[in-house]
């Protein structure tokens, strides 16, 4: 019993760095930061029901996530590990639910290499630290991809019940986009269509809503029409033109950029399972190739969209290296070019990054160390593999590099720190005398821009006591503060304001007095 316990703690133990980081962090402005300021109104004011955006309703989105991390908050405490905490959950899920399924679908052997592949895809390691409602909303359809799989009788009550509840919960987080992994796993379904007359399965979907169906009851009371319209308006405006609208061959470039460094393999491996008739082929092959095509017909094309599928691109993956490793016309090539092509293209970076975008990019000593170190590590582990190793060593090997790569790359701060300019300016304007703990408001009038509205998010999440947002700077009473683009002719026109703070980090926002 202790050795199995032992098994599981090392199980766990050597994802940790891939997951947590305790240095200090900071929000990109869309969408965490966006979905972090809803969650910090909520616990401001006391309303669970309704987003709000600077002090208007915002109905184009469910509160699902913005819920979560405010209750992470308030039970955990208002810090931004909290915050970080409904992502941190599901990544864990996730890297689990992977395991499972490589034992399910591929077998025990090497079942740890699956959610290792995972968590190193670019793609994945991004999005789970990220404090977005698409890591929780990719482990849901994760977990419902896994019941189907384990459902082999209609006895089996639990997991067509688990399976129907992943809908709901999954609506919760993205609404209609759930339609895109059901209709995906159609061929699989139609096999097991026993599922949907199960009554568990109805209960289970019942359940599953009742998140969304409380949340409609409540907020409802405050409208003029149901939720459902506006959250249908918002699905309408994503199915046509706009700034997110991608050509059709969008993913055939996008998906084998963010799942690198294991993009060829999971291509290799999506043909091997069909080329044999794996029996496990609707769910291995048919599933993602589905929902690839069918995101691609959508006019909304995000990097984020295939995150739902990558479980599945990690087994890919898995089968793909395990293919060439035993396939003797092309174990030769492949050694060629993991140990020697690809360590030389990484050190190649390395020094095009060294003695050409050092100087342009603006990090610091920290970041600049684990970014090179890891690079490195990678290129050095897998310039070790050779011909005559072993298959568990090769995959050993393999793993290895983008482990070690990932490990530093989260150290570094570049996937958490991601504001870090911002932050460090806005931890000396908070030791400001002048500041004193006192409340600053926002003035709406000057979020003219995307670029403008981008940094304000930030700047607000980091101001210590944020106040109500102002519809323009006349609306200030006597020594009142406020952010504000202020601009200099209106600056000149009117004496009434002095300018406590400006930099060029948190331009065109100034923190303005009135006199």
């Amino acid at each position: 019993m202790s050795k199995i316990n032992y098994k599981l703690f090392f199980k766990f133990f050597i994802f940790f760095p891939l997951i947590f980081y305790f240095g200090k962090r900071s929000y990109l402005a869309y969408d965490e930061g966006f979905y972090a300021l809803q969650a910090r109104w909520i616990l401001e004011k006391g309303n669970w029901t309704i987003p709000l955006w600077w002090g208007d309703f915002n109905l184009d989105r469910t509160i699902g996530l913005q819920f979560l991390i405010a209750k992470s908050q308030e039970i955990f405490g208002e810090n931004l590990f909290a915050a970080y905490l409904p992502t941190t959950i599901s990544s864990i899920v996730m890297l689990i639910i992977t395991y499972k399924l490589h034992e399910e679908l591929i077998g025990r052997k090497f079942a740890i290499a699956s959610p290792l592949i995972l968590s190193t895809t670019f793609l994945w390691f991004d999005y789970s630290h990220l404090a977005t409602q698409d890591l929780i909303y990719s482990c849901l359809v994760t977990i419902g991809v896994f019941f189907i799989v384990k459902t082999n009788s209609k006895k089996e009550i639990v997991y067509i019940f688990i399976f129907g509840t992943w809908i709901g919960l999954a609506f919760m987080m993205k609404t209609f986009l759930v339609a895109i992994p059901i209709t995906s796993l159609l061929p699989y379904l139609i096999k097991k269509k026993y599922i949907f007359t199960s009554k568990y399965f109805w209960l289970g979907l019942i359940v599953g809503f009742t998140p969304f169906f409380l949340w409609t009851t409540s907020i409802n009371t405050f409208l003029d029409k149901n939720i459902i319209f506006y959250l249908l308006e918002k699905f309408n405006n994503l199915s046509k033109e706009n700034n997110f609208t991608n050509p059709f061959y969008y993913y055939l470039w996008n998906i084998p950029v963010t799942f690198l460094p294991w993009s060829i393999f999971s291509v290799i491996g999506l043909f091997h399972v069909f080329r044999n008739k794996n029996s496990q082929v609707s769910i291995l092959f048919y599933f993602p190739i589905i929902l690839i095509i069918l995101i691609s017909t959508f006019s909304t094309k995000t990097p984020y969209y295939p995150l739902q599928i990558s479980s599945i691109l990690s087994l890919n993956a898995f089968i793909g290296i395990k293919y060439l490793i035993e396939a003797k016309r092309f174990k030769s090539i492949f050694i060629f070019i993991s140990s020697r092509i690809i360590p030389f293209f990484v050190l190649s970076v390395i020094f095009i990054f060294l003695f050409l975008f050092k100087t342009t990019l603006n990090f610091n000593t920290k970041e600049n160390t684990f970014l090179i170190c890891g690079l490195v590590l990678f290129a050095l582990t897998w310039s070790f593999i050779k011909k005559s190793q072993s298959t568990s060593t090769l995959i050993s090997i393999l793993i290895i590099g983008p482990y070690l790569m990932t490990s530093c790359f989260l150290q570094s701060g570049l996937f958490t720190d991601r504001s870090r300019e911002i932050r460090e300016t806005m931890e000396y304007v908070s030791s400001l005398k002048t500041i004193n703990n006192r409340v600053i408001k926002v003035d709406k009038s000057s979020i003219i821009n995307t670029a403008s509205h981008s940094k304000i998010i930030r700047i607000a999440l980091l101001t210590p006591n944020l106040g109500e947002g102002i519809e323009n700077i006349k609306n200030l009473k006597s020594s009142e503060l406020a952010w504000s683009i202020l601009p200099k002719e209106d600056k000149e026109k009117d004496t009434n304001y002095e300018i406590i703070y400006e930099n060029e980090i948190i331009s065109p926002w100034k923190l303005i007095k009135k006199i």
